[in-house]
């Protein structure tokens, strides 16, 4: 079973950063690309940014030069986010493409979200 777990969100005002993190635990083999997306309130659950195991990063337009994406081993993501506005307020989910052993495709897990608030 492949676990994912977030953590770091929070309420912070305008302008603020806040870090989230997540970690990866069970049993596989590796994990391709991990993420994090985003949910705010009504609205479709939203890519905030990727990195791949070779370390090659995507992001949304609305995150770019504000939030950094990055992972220090093969099970553990980290976004760094900076320059807070309100209209990031939402639930951040992590997701990770794993393959479990014996397997040749990966699947894809998700966190249960942790709250973002942006608000003074």
């Amino acid at each position: 079973q492949v676990q994912v777990v977030e953590s770091g969100g929070g309420l912070v005002q305008p302008g603020g950063s806040l870090t989230l993190s997540c970690a990866a635990s069970g049993s596989f083999a590796s994990i391709n690309v991990m993420g994090w997306y985003r949910q705010a309130p009504g609205k479709e659950r939203e890519l905030v940014a990727t990195i791949t195991s070779g370390g090659s990063t995507n992001y949304a337009d609305s995150v770019k030069g504000r939030f950094t994406i990055a992972r220090d081993n093969t099970k553990q993501t980290y976004l760094q986010m900076n320059s807070l506005k309100p209209e990031d307020t939402a639930v951040y989910y992590c997701n990770i493409n794993a393959r479990k052993w014996g397997s040749l495709k990966f699947d894809a897990y998700w966190g249960q979200g942790t709250q973002v608030t942006v608000s003074s």
